[in-house]
């Protein structure tokens, strides 16, 4: 399945490609809650949950105080913008 242009925005892609999209960024689907999605990078771990308007990443630990830092990103934004800031971590 080939993925749009990387800016278009997120609602213009159907969720079986935005699930290959997750997987190509490296993260695994929780098998029991399938809108939770985990990534892990040598310096960080989240999680990314796929609401109704918008997706949510919490970064676990993120180092600052031990708190979780959470951010939104809505679906009207482009594929690369928000994969650009999900991976620029916490």
């Amino acid at each position: 399945m080939t993925l749009p242009s990387p800016d278009t925005p997120l609602y213009n892609h159907p969720l079986p490609q935005i699930e290959q999209w997750l997987r190509e960024l490296g993260c695994e689907q929780d098998s029991q809650e399938l809108n939770f999605w985990r990534v892990e990078k040598p310096t960080w771990k989240a999680v990314l949950t796929l609401d109704v308007e918008h997706i949510s990443i919490r970064y676990i630990n993120s180092g600052y105080g031990s708190q979780d830092i959470e951010r939104n990103f809505k679906y009207s934004l482009t594929r690369q913008d928000i994969e650009s800031a999900i991976l620029a971590g916490p």
